[in-house]
């Protein structure tokens, strides 16, 4: 089994850890020439964006080609997923790629634009995460075939949304402020999972943030504040490493 992952704060990473399978990240292959993937079983996982899914995703699966007798997504979400099912299968489709099964897991939510990191975190437990999963599993080693359909009006939302978040791309550089307190460690250049940033005597965004918020709420400083944020409070998942963060997103790696 293959498992396509991106990640930033690790909960899709934690995700794929738990099937056991070749974990690949896709921020790593951004860069070189597209490869042909090929296994019995095939996943793709990832958090939802814009109601939606990542441009780092889309561009992922656009390069690359992917053979296997049966496919699935899981997409990792806080507050509501919207259309994103049907929006992911439909993109799925149109790179031939048919997905078999797709489902979602309800998880924290890393947005510091529109949530309070501090509540979300108290609300956590009762997610019931590992049930979540264990179910989701359970699925997937049955080999089932499920796709929910969602109504005309999520599925809209999910499509402005996912326009909207394109439009966003690179212009949220402008919302970071590093603070005094910053070490230059650099841990923020390589958890970026777009080479976005470059740290010497300063921190500099390049134009081309995702707002994955992988460089904020791994900043072992907690230096890094993006405009408005509901709390300074940071996030990552208890079953991943920074280590882990660093190894998925950081392109010299692979």
């Amino acid at each position: 089994m293959k498992l396509f992952y991106f990640t930033a704060t690790g909960n899709s990473l934690s995700v794929a850890k738990s099937f056991g399978g070749e974990n690949i990240s896709m921020a790593q292959y951004q860069n070189g020439p597209s490869q042909n993937f090929e296994d019995e079983s095939i996943g793709f996982i990832f958090p939802c964006y814009g109601s939606s899914f990542p441009t780092i995703v889309e561009q992922f699966i656009e390069k690359h080609s992917f053979k296997s007798k049966y496919t699935f997504a899981i997409i990792t979400y806080g507050s509501m997923t919207m259309g994103a099912e049907k929006h992911f299968v439909d993109f799925a489709k149109s790179q031939d790629i048919k997905i078999d099964y797709i489902n979602k897991i309800k998880m924290l939510d890393n947005s510091l634009k529109f949530f309070n990191i501090e509540k979300e975190i108290k609300k956590l437990p009762k997610k019931n995460v590992d049930v979540q999963l264990d179910k989701i599993k359970s699925d997937i080693k049955l080999k089932k075939h499920t796709i929910k359909n969602s109504n005309f009006i999520a599925n809209h939302l999910s499509k402005k949304g996912f326009e909207s978040y394109r439009k966003e791309i690179g212009d949220c550089d402008n919302l970071y402020t590093v603070e005094s307190h910053c070490t230059k460690c650099g841990v923020c250049e390589k958890v970026c999972p777009v080479s976005n940033i470059t740290v010497d005597n300063k921190v500099k965004f390049k134009g081309n943030c995702l707002r994955c918020y992988a460089c904020t709420h791994n900043c072992p400083a907690n230096a890094i504040r993006f405009k408005n944020e509901k709390s300074k409070r940071r996030f990552r998942n208890e079953k991943v490493s920074l280590k882990e963060i660093i190894e998925s997103n950081n392109q010299n790696n692979l």
